[in-house]
């Protein structure tokens, strides 16, 4: 049996998995073997990470195990099979990874591009679905995940296999729908000082921060001496390496746990923005194969998602409407899809 090795790496963490690919009948079919969890800065390199790996795989298996082919999912843009990463002082070459580890293919793929080819292996516990639709197995497929930022991609169906195609639609301009929307919009630009607000400054981890400041600095809605004080330590840590506190989480619990109004309100205009870039993406790809939400935020908001506030701002394209309800909306649940898009992807090297 062929044996992969699969990598989800990340400016914090990296993630790696020893696969045995096993041929059927209805197509490739990946057993783990062994998976571990690595401090991406405790290591110069991928290939020091790899080989500590490799030799706890063979205390944990009996075996040593020797995979031939690799996919590395990275945090960060790809360029001819290289790259240097986003958030750590790596710089990836895939060639370079295929000599020192003594593989017979590597390849190097934006994380994101690696959670599209996870899609192709979800089974129904991993995902819920938003929106029934018409599915159409003929139909693209589209794929958004807000998280660190804003990622947008999408699948298409060649010679009986899909191919995946990342995009940088998370950088499109940030389009307000109403009164209080152009408001965040002329609130952004005066406190960053630009001219142009992207949709990921909305539609992200740094998005939802973004909203709760807006709505607590126009006094929309008290907030909470809990939740205010957090967030003011993370404002005050602004630009310090090591952060106390996640603004998202906060805010994000503090609203499910029904603790925070301002909180409520601002975790509701973010699923309600997001659902609406979901829209526009739905708009330009009209993805009858599935329109998968990805990322961290929607799996750990999940009533919020279901709420209905997702879905109507998704459908509210005017005489669209009828359109958009037609394309399912699926959400997933497993937070591992990159990885396992990255398993596949060697597969198929």
């Amino acid at each position: 049996m062929t044996q992969l090795l699969a990598g989800d790496t990340g400016g914090t963490k990296t993630i790696l998995r020893l696969a045995e690919l096993h041929e059927t009948q209805s197509g490739p079919k990946l057993k783990p073997l062994y998976e571990s969890r690595y401090v991406s800065a405790e290591f110069t390199d991928l290939v020091p990470m790899v080989r500590t790996f490799l030799t706890e795989t063979a205390e944990a298996i009996g075996t040593p195990p020797k995979p031939q082919k690799a996919c590395f999912s990275i945090a960060g843009p790809v360029v001819n099979n290289t790259c240097n990463l986003t958030n750590l002082s790596w710089m990836l070459d895939g060639a370079r990874i295929r000599q020192e580890l003594d593989l017979k293919k590597v390849q190097l793929i934006n994380d994101f591009a690696a959670v599209g080819y996870g899609i192709t292996g979800l089974e129904a516990e991993d995902i819920d679905t938003l929106q029934e639709g018409e599915p159409r197995e003929d139909a693209p497929i589209a794929v958004i995940g807000a998280g660190t930022g804003l990622g947008q991609g999408f699948l298409i169906q060649h010679q009986g296999r899909y191919r995946v195609y990342p995009s940088e639609g998370g950088h499109t301009d940030f389009s307000p729908r109403n009164e209080l929307e152009f408001q965040l919009l002329k609130y952004l630009r005066d406190k960053l000082n630009v001219n142009r607000i992207s949709v990921e400054r909305v539609v992200s981890g740094m998005g939802i921060a973004a909203i709760y400041q807006f709505l607590r600095d126009r006094d929309y809605v008290s907030e909470t001496p809990e939740v205010g004080e957090a967030i003011r330590t993370w404002e005050r840590e602004a630009g310090k390496g090591e952060k106390t506190v996640d603004p998202a989480a906060v805010i994000a619990v503090a609203a499910a746990e029904g603790r925070d109004r301002l909180s409520k309100e601002t975790m509701e205009l973010f699923v309600s923005l997001y659902g609406a870039e979901a829209g526009n993406l739905a708009l330009k790809l009209l993805p009858f194969g599935g329109l998968y939400i990805a990322g961290g935020v929607a799996a750990k908001n999940l009533p919020l998602m279901k709420s209905g506030i997702f879905i109507e701002a998704l459908t509210d394209k005017g005489r669209m409407r009828p359109l958009m309800e037609r394309i399912p909306v699926r959400l997933i649940l497993n937070q591992n899809v990159g990885l396992l898009g990255a398993a596949l992807n060697a597969s198929r090297l």
